[in-house]
């Protein structure tokens, strides 16, 4: 097989688990990384043997590079994203795909007009875990799909995050942060959304950084940090949502729930690739776990690049697409403008389920 020359952009705390990843997958061939800060793309260049440590101009000069994955902050993904793609590569970006709907709009269309490929993470729903929960609908083990509950509910990232900040300003919180993670698992596990509603607030307006290095500075709270939505899907099926960054004495609820005709489905944490899938069926008394179809890590990330390059040597479809990326984009914003204008939001986007993967 034929490989894919990758670069990487940004150099902090999420790259190193790509890094570590990427060169696990023979039709991937990592070649160069970079960062603003020059010495820190050094440093992870000889932590994973990366041949070249770049800025970021040079990395993307370098015609040898087909694909760069944007690990950067999430206000800089558009920017970023569109550099890279005007520089003739394909891009794959940390989530979400970018800050604001109308910079999605502008990396999408510059991926058209200059024919290349657009995705974006999160690849989790490709882990054993979602996939085994994705194979149980699609073979009709809880009958027809009716509704879904979601919840990720934590305290804040301030408690252990070295530079926590950004998870406060616009584009962060725990809708932007966490949100991909359990739409895009949604989406794969019902389909697209039709329409959203919401309710947002921000429960304490400064947050004091309890980790280090920056202990003790304090954080203006600019984007909610709690918000309760619901999800109509085209299918029929409804679903709703809490995110939230305000629960300080934790939680027992599940991650996701699947409620069917004919039985519910327990889905494992959709930031993992692995996890526990329970089922319990029409007239039966205890849930029981379900065997994951394929072996899986518990922390695959990468898998989403390694699906892209193959759509790239081979010109086919795949699964962590900028439609789908778009899709949930949208819908976080949905919630947002819901609670702010007291309305139903009806999402302009669609996206293709993503199609299974073969256990």
């Amino acid at each position: 097989m034929s490989t894919v020359k990758l670069g990487i952009i940004g150099c902090g705390t999420i790259s190193s688990i790509y890094m570590e990843n990427v060169q696990k997958f023979d039709h991937l061939e990592l070649v160069a990384c970079a960062d603003l800060d020059v010495s820190r793309a050094q440093l992870q260049a000889e932590k994973y043997g990366i041949p070249k440590a770049y800025s970021v101009n040079e990395l993307l000069a370098d015609d040898e590079i087909q694909l760069v994955i944007n690990l950067t902050i999430p206000r800089a993904h558009a920017s970023v994203s569109l550099q890279a793609l005007e520089a003739g590569k394909h891009v794959y970006t940390e989530k979400p795909l970018t800050v604001s709907r109308e910079e999605g709009k502008q990396v999408l269309e510059a991926a058209k007009k200059n024919n290349l490929l657009v995705g974006s993470a999160p690849d989790t729903f490709l882990g054993a875990g979602i996939q085994t929960a994705v194979h149980l609908i699609e073979n009709g083990e809880i009958g027809v799909p009716i509704g879904a509950s979601a919840f990720m509910i934590i305290r804040g990232h301030e408690h252990w995050h070295p530079d926590p900040a950004f998870y406060y300003d616009h584009g962060g919180g725990p809708m932007f942060d966490m949100g991909p993670y359990y739409l895009t698992a949604l989406v794969a596990l019902l389909g697209p959304m039709r329409r959203v509603s919401g309710s947002t607030r921000i429960s304490y307006p400064e947050r004091t950084i309890l980790s280090e290095p920056k202990k003790g500075t304090k954080v203006k709270v600019v984007t909610p940090t709690h918000i309760a939505g619901t999800i109509d899907f085209e299918s029929g099926a409804i679903a709703t949502i809490t995110t939230s960054f305000d629960a300080f004495g934790g939680t027992s609820l599940p991650p996701i729930e699947v409620y069917g005709s004919e039985g519910t489905l327990l889905v494992p944490d959709p930031n993992r690739f692995d996890g526990t899938v329970k089922i319990r069926k029409r007239d039966e008394k205890e849930f029981v776990e379900v065997p994951l179809i394929f072996d899986n890590p518990q922390n695959n990330r990468g898998i989403g690049v390694a699906d892209m390059a193959k759509a790239i040597l081979h010109q086919e479809s795949f699964r962590s697409n900028g439609e789908l990326a778009y899709h949930v984009l949208e819908a976080m914003h949905g919630f947002h403008d819901s609670s702010a204008n007291g309305t139903h939001y009806h999402l302009e986007s669609t996206c293709r389920r993503p199609e299974p993967l073969k256990g």
